[in-house]
């Protein structure tokens, strides 16, 4: 999934940037909020992590621009402690408040923790046998799938992946509970080899190759060991 973090403390940035990324989560840093708004856009956020206290755009203002054609969830993270500035902020729209100096553990858990809100929130709120982004195509109801506009036949448990995969894009996914959902079997070491084959195919269909993936976001496999 896709994290913005904003803060103009490039030490504190740099911190939060490394935690995420050691999650597997994609990354886009700002030293400043000058061009985030305009670049919103095209980066696909999934969260943002704001810094009120900024030159020039502070973070209240940003994530009131934010709110105004976004939903993802915000958390700010602030020097600031003042009961006003946490209320001015959660009416604004942000969905969480930590202070600094912090724990980056317990931001990443934050993130996560809001992340699965949002999440369990739109499906419950919209249909989801269907997904759709960056050209890949999935019905779950019918069992097509699209690629770019092209019909990609795919076997059962091909499908199964997949499926499972793009709705958890972005996150890392163990190929222990990716065994777990897709075969609903007890894992064991030696499934390592299946699942990677089936990976492996899935990739050859879409033109796709592990060791230079177009979709960095997806699929993102960690090996149990």
């Amino acid at each position: 999934m896709n994290i913005l973090i904003v803060d103009d403390e490039k030490d504190i940035a740099d911190l939060i940037d490394i935690y995420l990324k050691n999650e597997g989560f994609i990354t886009y840093k700002y030293y400043d909020s000058k061009n985030v708004f305009a670049d919103l856009a095209k980066l696909n956020i999934d969260l943002a992590i704001l810094d009120i206290m900024m030159p020039d755009v502070d973070g209240l203002a940003l994530c009131s621009k934010i709110r105004e054609k976004y939903t993802f969830p915000i958390i700010f993270v602030t020097a600031k402690v003042e009961s006003i500035d946490k209320i001015n902020g959660l009416m604004l729209g942000a969905d969480d408040y930590i202070t600094k100096p912090f724990i980056p553990l317990e931001l990443v858990a934050r993130v996560k923790a809001q992340l699965r809100r949002f999440r369990t929130y739109n499906n419950d709120n919209r249909k989801t046998d269907l997904i759709d982004f960056r050209g890949i195509a999935i019905n779950n109801r019918t069992h097509e799938f699209f690629f770019h506009n092209k019909k990609i036949n795919l076997t059962p448990i091909e499908f199964k992946i997949l499926w499972y995969l793009c709705n958890n894009r972005g996150i890392v996914v163990t190929t222990d509970e990716l065994f777990k959902n897709v075969w609903d079997e007890k894992y064991y070491k030696l499934d390592n080899n299946t699942i990677m084959v089936h990976i492996r195919h899935l990739r050859e269909k879409m033109n796709d190759t592990g060791k230079n993936p177009k979709y960095r976001d997806f699929p993102k496999i960690k090996v149990s060991i």
